[in-house]
């Protein structure tokens, strides 16, 4: 499925739009051609092309006040997330569901957990700094280059955080909700501190952020 999507959108110009349109929660046509540097119109026709392809979707959303008319945003769908880096397959859910039945009900997650200890240690290497900012910003180039689509964000909490707009392993997290637990902790572990993981989907979109000292 995924190389009949890569084909359907190898067009470098719809390629920018998906990309784009990953890291965030939705754009109107207008906010999408001022990021990209193109025409509205060009942009009209790429995303009428895409929702015809089942990859965007667009609804009316209230503008800030709820004054004026709504404006009218365009979205992923779940069907675009195939498009992204995949770092599990049904074989990763088989050999969990496999080991299971011959280890007992725990055997899955204590696998899990020799992964992400795993996935920590090899991190240690990349993310180092005199201070915890240092640090947040030399994991979330890390989990980028690893295809999680990081940033780090200062809320209006003041808080720094790090988004992430895509996860790999999406699949697993969802068979074994014991990765959200083993993703915080390697977050706390590699920054030396507490960090608090909340996690948002609607639609197409995935968006996880990891609060520094929550």
């Amino acid at each position: 499925m995924s190389q009949k999507l890569i084909a359907a959108v190898a067009r470098s110009a719809r390629l920018r739009v998906l990309n784009l349109l990953k890291r965030t929660q939705g754009l109107s046509v207008q906010e999408i051609a001022d990021h990209l540097g193109m025409s509205y119109m060009g942009i009209k026709d790429l995303c009428t092309d895409l929702e015809k392809r089942g990859l965007l979707d667009a609804r009316r959303e209230p503008r800030d006040g709820n004054t004026g008319r709504p404006r009218m945003i365009h979205r992923l769908t779940g069907r675009a997330h195939e498009l992204f880096p995949v770092a599990s397959n049904p074989l990763t859910l088989d050999v969990l569901d496999a080991a299971k039945k011959l280890f007992g009900p725990a055997a899955a997650e204590k696998l899990l957990m020799l992964v992400w200890q795993q996935k920590t240690e090899a991190l240690f290497e990349k993310v180092n700094g005199p201070d915890v900012e240092a640090r947040a910003d030399a994991l979330a180039r890390a989990r980028d280059a690893a295809g999680h689509m990081a940033a780090v964000e200062q809320g209006s909490d003041g808080r720094m955080r790090i988004v992430e707009h895509h996860c790999p392993f999406l699949d697993v997290l969802r068979a074994y909700p014991v990765v959200a637990r083993l993703e915080a902790e390697l977050f706390r572990r590699l920054l030396g501190g507490p960090v608090e993981r909340n996690e948002e989907n609607a639609a197409g979109l995935y968006r996880a952020e990891f609060v520094l000292g929550a």
